[in-house]
């Protein structure tokens, strides 16, 4: 908490903004600003909504300081900088960035709002580094919804690829280093993106669509027409990192493209040794590097996933329940620094020998001993009952102003 405090003028939100994380971090079932003041002691949730909606204090310092922690923590000459996007559904019309679109949590067309991540991934683990929301059309073209949510009034509409190009800028213009960039087909199959990344001399293995087009040397070729002329001793087979299960091993193969702009590019297909299922990959480098090290930068991607899992069992991400801009950002910011709290914990105990027949501490493992043994608040019976009161009295005036505004309207 010490790399935030500065970034809190008062000693009040200051104070709250630690009982905030150490609630993301705990065992609640359910984490909102009302099970968390009740948790931390307080006698109401107005603080914790004060801090979250109108406290002086700039969400995207605090992002910055995260992004330190993690980097000086998990420091990588070799690190993934994965990027990715996650949605969580939602009811109504009125939280930001809130319309019906595809969101995978759903796996299918829901309301949701869609933000992306920047995790940096290393040898010493992972932990997100930055975070945007997705505003769609919808809403920019509205600039009377844009201000009623926070958002600028004159708030331009950015696709995700530009979206995670501001993102991975952002992250090198502070001094830090990634040597590769890993996404998604979204992000793969989008010229701008890949364009930003060599200009910075950044590696990337970004994944694309089977009907992408690429140029060899031989001519202009679909992904999955290139894949068709592999020969049969030119697949390889590695491993694209340690699951849940042991290695995955996939079958891989590369091909060179032909491009007269400085750097290597080739694209990498992978198939599946079970189902023959194939994916593509297109790929850059400053230099050529061995096959090996495209499938582990490949493989990196899977990590982003493990991160969304852990963030949002373990801290919460996606259980915040505001509705404006600047609550949303301090909230997933919060979230971010739990995470990369327990993410470092691990780094720093995987460095030392686990006791036979047990392995490493895991996140959940530290979170669960972190919260049991060193901060477990302990409230008497007159505590709960209050909250009890508390919540019956505020349902009781919700209830009263629907009967009201259902009076009016007949």
């Amino acid at each position: 908490m010490s790399r935030i405090a500065g970034r809190f003028t008062r000693v009040e939100p200051r104070c709250r903004v630690r009982k905030l994380v150490l609630g993301l971090l705990s065992d609640l079932p359910r984490k909102n600003c009302w099970t968390i003041a009740e948790w931390a002691g307080e006698t109401t949730p107005d603080g914790m909504q004060h801090l979250l909606g109108r406290a002086k204090w700039d969400a995207d310092r605090v992002r910055d300081d995260v992004c330190d922690y993690v980097v000086d923590h998990l420091h990588d000459d070799q690190a993934v900088l994965v990027v990715d996007e996650t949605g969580d559904v939602k009811k109504g019309t009125d939280t930001v960035g809130v319309q019906r679109q595809y969101t995978g949590t759903a796996g299918r067309i829901e309301n949701a709002q869609v933000a992306l991540y920047l995790v940096y991934a290393g040898r010493r683990g992972h932990a997100a580094v930055d975070r945007e929301l997705y505003v769609p059309r919808s809403w920019t073209s509205d600039p009377d919804r844009c201000r009623d949510a926070g958002l600028d009034q004159d708030t331009a509409f950015a696709t995700k690829p530009e979206l995670a190009t501001r993102m991975v800028a952002r992250f090198l213009d502070a001094g830090h280093q990634a040597a590769w960039v890993a996404g998604d087909e979204v992000y793969g199959g989008n010229p701008r993106l890949r364009t930003a990344l060599e200009e910075r001399g950044t590696g990337y293995v970004l994944a694309v669509a089977c009907s992408h087009e690429v140029t060899t040397g031989a001519g202009r070729f679909r992904a999955d027409t290139l894949a068709k002329k592999v020969r049969k001793r030119a697949w390889q087979k590695l491993s694209a990192g340690v699951g849940a299960k042991g290695r995955r091993f996939y079958d891989w193969a590369v091909i060179d493209l032909a491009d007269p702009r400085p750097g290597s590019r080739q694209l990498l297909i992978r198939r599946n040794r079970s189902t023959g299922e194939l994916a593509y990959y297109r790929c850059y480098s400053r230099a050529p590097v061995p096959l090996t090290v495209l499938v582990r930068v490949a493989g990196s991607r899977w990590r982003v996933e493990e991160f969304f899992q852990s963030v949002k069992g373990l801290a919460a991400l996606d259980e915040h329940q505001v509705r404006r801009y600047a609550s949303w950002s301090r909230w997933v910011t919060l979230a971010m620094l739990a995470h990369a709290f327990l993410a470092v914990v691990r780094a720093d105990e995987h460095t030392r020998p686990a006791p036979d027949a047990l392995i490493p501490l895991t996140c959940n493992e530290i979170q669960r001993l972190f919260i049991t043994l060193v901060v477990r608040p302990v409230h008497d019976a007159a505590h709960r009952l209050g909250w009890s009161d508390w919540r019956r009295r505020h349902q009781a005036r919700s209830q009263a102003s629907h009967y009201r505004r259902q009076a009016t309207q007949a």
